[in-house]
């Protein structure tokens, strides 16, 4: 059954027919516009922006008798994309496509069904198969017993990164009650479609250029899943925002908003750190160098900070935390990689120990840390690799 969907314009009541359309689909629990407004006012200079809502959420109190497919609720969607194509006086016509989770699982449902319609995607914190069955099935029950509002709880934990919700109680209040208002039905019917969908054997069909964006800290659709589509795609490119979990255009509504201009226009943009003062990239640098390093050592670096020190442990956190590991361009992974091989080239053992351990953090095995030390034993010397050997042994093994 094809669901009946919502169109939420976020360019106003007037048609923007100049522009290129661009619709932007929701999570699961949210609505169009708590999830993607502040995002949007970075973007409706250059397009026309439709958003949708699923069904029972949001401005879409329709909810279906019968189940439905994410097949099926990526036609609902086409179906209104077509209506406001034909109002532009473009029937049939191309659009871009952007969406979070579910929102992102509709856009690859349409590019692999309807391969002509859309001109590029990004797919935020999604996945070409999200969770399992017993997953979902799991959670339509507690819905089924308890209704949406007993989601919030675990909800408010899986949707934002680290502080969020204290950096921005009004965004996070909004989208959790967007949750506690969502029908109970409409909630559950979109699960059941996310369990059973699976696209994964499709995605090398897909031709047309697809940015697949991650949350370092989303546990719901880890970064691996959107790796996976950015390899599987034949056009296929990858970003991740450090600190964000799964509610990027939300979370972070002004790096999305770049990233997605840059994808569709080409444009490039505007290092956003340069809008920050000193003081806002040095508490964004402790951020992460907290979460690289962990609290443990970061507080002992500060408590034994002196007259003579002080200043060079903010040096480091504005320059080295705030300035380089914040920049969007490579993911902790890749640059815990260089900064391994960095350390081993230089002989900075003290260091090195330090960077194993937040290797662990980052994401890398215990074999992707022996095959970096391994390619330095060519390209560093054997000496510095045996001695790079010793040191992560000893790490690890405190580690453990």
């Amino acid at each position: 059954m094809i669901p009946s969907i919502t169109a939420v314009r976020l360019t106003g009541a007037r048609h923007r027919t100049e522009l290129p359309l661009l619709v932007l689909g929701p999570s699961l629990g949210t609505s169009a516009t708590t999830l993607w407004s502040d995002c949007a006012a970075g973007l409706t200079d250059a397009f026309d922006v439709l958003a949708w809502d699923l069904p029972g959420h949001g401005h879409n109190r329709a909810v279906p008798d019968e189940p439905f497919t994410t097949a099926e609720l990526a036609e609902g969607v086409l179906r209104v994309v077509d209506d406001v194509l034909a109002e532009r006086g473009d029937t049939g016509g191309r659009f871009f496509y952007a969406g979070d989770s579910v929102g992102g699982a509709v856009g690859l449902q349409l590019l692999a069904d309807r391969p002509g319609r859309v001109a590029a995607a990004a797919l935020l914190c999604t996945g070409a198969k999200i969770g399992d069955e017993a997953m979902w099935t799991g959670r339509i029950a507690q819905v089924s017993m308890s209704g949406t509002p007993v989601m919030v709880s675990g909800s408010a934990e899986r949707w934002f990164g680290p502080g969020f919700l204290e950096r921005h109680p009004e965004v996070g209040s909004a989208l959790l009650h967007a949750l506690q208002e969502a029908d109970d039905e409409g909630y559950s019917q979109v699960c059941s479609a996310l369990a059973t969908f699976d696209v994964r054997d499709r995605l090398a069909d897909i031709g047309v250029p697809v940015l697949a964006i991650a949350g370092s800290h989303d546990v719901a659709t880890p970064p691996d899943l959107l790796r996976a589509i950015a390899d599987a795609v034949q056009d296929g490119t990858y970003a991740e925002l450090d600190g964000v979990a799964h509610l990027a255009p939300a979370e972070s509504p002004d790096q999305v908003a770049a990233l997605l201009r840059r994808h569709f226009l080409g444009e490039e943009p505007a290092d956003p750190r340069d809008e920050l003062t000193v003081r806002e990239v040095r508490d964004a640098g402790m951020v992460v160098r907290r979460e690289v390093l962990g609290d443990a050592h970061v507080d002992r670096a500060t408590a034994g900070a002196t007259d003579l020190t002080r200043e060079f442990q903010e040096f480091i956190t504005e320059y080295a935390w705030g300035g380089i590991w914040t920049r969007p361009g490579l993911d902790r992974r890749s640059r815990s990689l260089i900064t391994l091989t960095a350390l081993i080239a230089r002989g900075h053992h003290e260091e090195l120990a330090m960077h194993v351990r937040a290797a662990r953090t980052n994401g890398l095995t215990v074999d992707e840390i022996k095959e970096v030390i391994m390619q330095t034993a060519i390209y560093c010397g054997v000496p510095d690799a045996n001695t790079a050997f010793r040191i992560a042994q000893q790490a690890l093994a405190d580690e453990a």
